[in-house]
């Protein structure tokens, strides 16, 4: 791991244009069913809003960002964010097309992220975003070294599911640098983010299982017991991401935590040595 809390010398954080395609089932495209083909679908809901609050945080901080490499790197940061929130927005309507509630839960949504700019500051909106990075990388380090977790699903939808993880994987410490130096990293910056940690977990994963609940409900699968085993199952059982998750997690606590700490930029390699042999994006 980097001993000085800084990202691997061979990165290049850049911006793809790529386009996805979607299938016409966008109900059980997971060989494990409706209720986990769901969870990601919900999680997707959160995304093109998501990601436009994580680049107006980061872009408020832009001008104290001296560093040519890191101004770069923020740069990189803001491309990829784009392009996530414009393909989600993609994935997302098509939910709708099938018919499913996803057009409400975005606005309600975008209801919920108006109302926390009206309240939070700008370091706090930072704090929010290196908090809720820190859930995207550990998930996307979950997805990227688990092949069971995509394995047998629609091809189209592991592809973006695996962009997004590499993507997110490739700037996950870029905000959190933007927070070191905009900031700092005394105790007052720790105890800050720390605290938004606590909180935005809790908001965050109650809004990602409401929105999954109503989902579930709009399919008339809410008392479909096994459904929902299979999805504890997935989560939790076999593969389980949930467990590795929750103890990366939990590395965030540290004082002298930085993103990586965690080097898994081989996966980051792979997937751009296939891309560029192949000229299309690996599912």
């Amino acid at each position: 791991m980097p001993a000085d809390n800084t990202s691997p010398e061979t990165l290049q954080i850049t911006k793809r244009d790529i386009e996805f395609e979607f299938p016409a089932d966008m109900r059980r495209w997971h060989p494990d069913g409706l209720h986990v083909t769901h969870f990601y679908n919900a999680l997707s809901l959160f995304f093109p809003e998501g990601e436009s609050f994580f680049i107006d945080a980061v872009r408020h901080y832009k001008d104290r960002v001296r560093a040519p490499e890191l101004a770069e790197e923020v740069k990189g940061f803001l491309g990829q964010e784009a392009m996530h929130s414009r393909e989600h927005r993609r994935y997302n309507r098509a939910l709708t097309e099938a018919g499913l509630p996803a057009k409400a839960l975005e606005d309600r949504l975008v209801k919920h992220l108006d109302l926390v700019r009206s309240q939070v500051s700008p370091a706090e909106a930072l704090a929010i975003t290196i908090a809720l990075e820190h859930f995207t990388a550990i998930m996307a380090h979950v997805v990227l070294s688990d092949d069971r977790i995509l394995q047998g699903a629609d091809p189209r939808m592991a592809a973006i599911w695996r962009w997004h993880a590499i993507e997110e994987t490739e700037h996950k410490a870029v905000a959190y640098d933007v927070y070191r130096v905009a900031v700092g990293e005394g105790l007052g910056a720790y105890l800050r983010r720390v605290r938004v940690m606590l909180l935005t977990t809790v908001t965050f994963w109650a809004h990602v299982f409401l929105y999954h609940f109503a989902l579930i409900r709009s399919e008339g699968a809410l008392t479909d017991v096994r459904g929902w085993w299979r999805l504890f199952r997935f989560l939790w059982i076999k593969p389980g991401g949930m467990w590795r998750m929750w103890r990366m997690w939990l590395e965030y606590f540290r004082p002298d935590f930085h993103p990586w700490q965690h080097d898994n930029h081989e996966y980051v390699d792979a997937w751009k040595a296939t891309y560029a042999d192949n000229g299309v994006v690996p599912a």
